[in-house]
């Protein structure tokens, strides 16, 4: 009956399968997030009902230590990143100088160094044993510690130094694309009423690019907050450190994720602020934002200001730690080119690859279901979605060992009872929790990407494909995807960067005798072997290198310049 019915009235058949296969992607949708969100709120739910609460013993002994410490590391680099990337941004795109193409990527180089490599390289160069001291007492004849003072490196000021030498790089992305999109009919009217650079720039200029500025802000602070190698080699309390030692070492998970849910709070405080910052702001583009840019000539002593501006982070966040790990990895490349190395980059190949493709599947996913339904469910469920980015490692792999330790336990314990035999664990003692975790973190990277991507596809695409009778699926094979080459490559390479980089989530979650190269770095680094460390650690570096190459080009071609 049914093959007759199709048959015969092939148009009322198609919208009816179409209807049934559409249903299938929003349901699709809903498991993800349900899974994706699944780390939230076990987290939360264990830190109000744990096995054993300690939570006012916390209180009142090392929870404010670690408040209070985290607020300073915080604050901290909160003003050093926000005065390193506003002011290289800002010279960058309105000074002409020597250098300043090369400045335009060269800038975001040291965010492919992660905060605890150029934690340990400068720890190297600057403590007391260190080449720096040691070349120092040479010269002026100092005998020991005592005859001189030199800044202590392993210090909260040196955290805040290390970390925000690897992060202005959000601001100055962000801040430079903001400064790249306004009108320049802004600047010539604020200076026609006879306002400085200066105070065009205060005054116009920043409070334009402010959300964009508020962003990369947040995200620096957030980065901060997920820290654990640059914090725990300083030995700074912060809450990170704070979790690890009471889950590790006190073996309480309920008070790790009571710690876990306080540093939750402090993203949920950053993104509120972030929004409420600028709830009251509306843009609209200039018609004269994509006239080429009129860069102020200068004298040749200011443009050498200029340069220096540029290049000091740029030699302290890059140059330096780079040459350091490229001399360490050559003089000792026999050692460090071992088995352990080679197994070890393979882990690290094989980890961040999975979930850089499952971020892609699980992205296209919920972008293309939201396509197919923009209500304000899937909007919902799209910012549930990217919930695992705001996470620091740490509490996401909290947030991941207790629904996964769970499954394992229930079902051995199952298979103990009806057929004597132990599965073990399956799931929270392998590379699948890595996989997961990592894939939560991330997500909102692919998602995001791939939602934008596809709102800049007219339609009228999909309709033409559907009127040629290709289910929604077919649509997304056919005429989507390739289209979306270009942006899932994209996503793809910055997943699997900072999957490379990911440490606290990897040393909670990976297996036993499992390691990636950043553990395999964390754990030269913690016995004091840097020029073990060099060679895994300049692979991590080259690998960031690469997307960060590929974001610069696509904000420069995103203007006209003269």
């Amino acid at each position: 009956m049914t093959e007759v019915v199709t048959s015969a009235n092939p148009g009322l058949a198609q919208p009816l399968l179409a209807k049934r296969t559409s249903k299938r992607w929003m349901i699709s949708a809903l498991i993800t997030t349900a899974i994706v969100v699944l780390p939230v709120f076990s987290v939360l739910y264990l830190a109000f009902f744990p096995d054993e609460n300690i939570w006012p013993h916390l209180i009142d002994t090392t929870l404010p230590r670690y408040l209070t410490t985290t607020l300073k590391l915080m604050i901290g680099v909160g003003i050093l990143t926000l005065v390193i990337g506003l002011a290289t941004a800002w010279t960058v795109t309105m000074c002409e100088f020597p250098g300043r193409k090369y400045f335009e990527w060269a800038m975001l180089l040291p965010f492919a160094v992660p905060a605890y490599v150029i934690a340990y390289v400068y720890t190297s160069l600057l403590d007391y044993a260190g080449p720096v001291q040691k070349t120092l007492r040479e010269w002026f004849g100092w005998q020991d510690a005592s005859d001189y003072w030199f800044p202590e490196i392993r210090s909260l000021e040196g955290a805040i130094l290390m970390i925000g030498l690897v992060l202005y790089p959000y601001v100055y992305l962000l801040g430079r694309a903001a400064f790249m999109e306004q009108s320049p009919s802004l600047f010539a009217v604020s200076r026609s009423l006879g306002h400085s650079a200066l105070s065009t720039f205060f005054r116009v200029v920043l409070p334009i690019a402010r959300p964009a500025i508020a962003v990369g802000l947040s995200l620096v602070l957030m980065e901060t907050l997920n820290d654990f190698g640059t914090v725990d080699f300083f030995a700074v309390q912060t809450l990170t450190l704070g979790l690890f030692d009471t889950w590790m070492n006190l073996g309480n998970l309920g008070g790790a994720a009571q710690i876990a849910t306080t540093m939750l709070m402090f993203v949920v405080i950053l993104v509120t602020l972030e929004r409420y910052s600028r709830r009251r702001q509306q843009q609209f583009a200039a018609r004269d934002n994509r006239d080429p840019i009129q860069r102020f000539t200068m004298s040749f002593p200011r443009q050498m200001i200029c340069v220096a501006v540029c290049a000091a982070p740029l030699i302290f966040g890059f140059i330096i730690p780079g040459a350091t790990l490229g001399y360490y990895a050559w003089e000792y490349f026999d050692e460090s080119w071992n088995s352990s190395f080679i197994r070890n980059t393979f882990n690290s190949l094989f980890l961040s690859g999975t979930a850089a493709l499952t971020t892609l599947l699980i992205g296209v996913t919920l972008a293309y279901s939201r396509r197919l339904h923009n209500t304000r469910g899937m909007q919902v469920m799209m910012r549930l979605s990217s919930l695992g980015y705001a996470m620091p490692g740490a509490v996401l792999a909290v947030g991941v060992i207790i629904p996964l330790a769970g499954f394992d336990n229930w079902l051995d314990g199952l298979m103990r009872d009806y057929f004597g035999y132990s599965t073990g664990l399956l799931l929270s003692g392998t590379t699948f929790a890595l996989v997961f975790a990592f894939t939560v973190r991330f997500l909102a990277v692919s998602a995001g990407s791939i939602e934008s991507a596809l709102q800049k596809i007219t339609p009228s695409m999909d309709m033409a494909s559907r009127s040629l009778g290709h289910t929604p699926g077919k649509t997304l094979v056919k005429v989507h995807l390739p289209m979306l080459r270009g942006t899932l490559l994209t996503a793809a390479l910055v997943v699997f960067v900072d999957c490379m980089k990911e440490l606290p989530a990897t040393l909670i979650l990976r297996p036993f005798n499992y390691e990636t190269l950043a553990t395999y770095v964390y754990q030269f680094a913690s016995d004091e072997q840097l020029y073990h460390s060099a060679l895994p650690s300049l692979i991590i570096v080259l690998a960031g290198i690469v997307p960060i190459i590929l974001m610069s080009r696509s904000i420069s071609n995103s203007r006209t310049m003269s």
